[in-house]
């Protein structure tokens, strides 16, 4: 029985993640549209509010490649291309990629292994199951203890912890 309930949490959690990833596609791509058209984008401004309803017209092949991207995938569209190597290296020693991963003596929890877990929560009450919640945070986490994820790779390498 827990092993179902297991599923059906992973399986909302993912399509959470489908939904967060489909929504800031949808919101970025009308930001840049409209910053880069500078002012003629005021009769723009309503299609770029539709857009966002435009998710729904996805078909399921859309909907189905966004629910099949890994955290690494998801991480590669979300920090920058120069932090990117750094930030991989800690994520894949930390937790392997696994946004359920748990630290059996310590607790710590997710891709960045939050210690505790729910200090991601500053980040979304979904930071249990959303990889994009704990990207977030991990990202955030590195630029604002150590400078950047190259900065935080440098402690981690010479320490073995971040």
């Amino acid at each position: 029985m827990p092993h179902s309930i297991v599923r059906g949490i992973r399986c909302v959690g993912k399509f959470a993640v489908v939904l967060t990833v489909a929504t800031a596609m949808a919101v970025c791509a009308a930001a840049t549209a409209e910053a880069d058209c500078g002012l003629d984008c005021e009769d723009d401004r309503e299609s770029a509010a539709l857009s966002l309803s435009g998710l729904a017209g996805l078909g399921v092949g859309a909907l189905f490649g966004l629910y099949t991207l890994t955290p690494r995938a998801i991480a590669l569209a979300m920090v920058p291309p120069d932090q990117f190597l750094a930030f991989d290296a800690i994520i894949e020693r930390e937790s392997g990629w696994n946004t359920f991963a748990v630290n059996p003596v310590s607790g710590a929890y997710g891709l960045p292994q939050a210690l505790p877990g729910h200090k991601m929560s500053t980040h979304g009450l979904d930071w249990p199951f959303n990889p994009v919640t704990q990207i977030r945070w991990a990202y955030d986490y590195m630029n604002q203890r150590y400078g950047s994820p190259n900065d935080a790779w440098v402690f981690w390498q010479a320490n073995g912890w971040y």
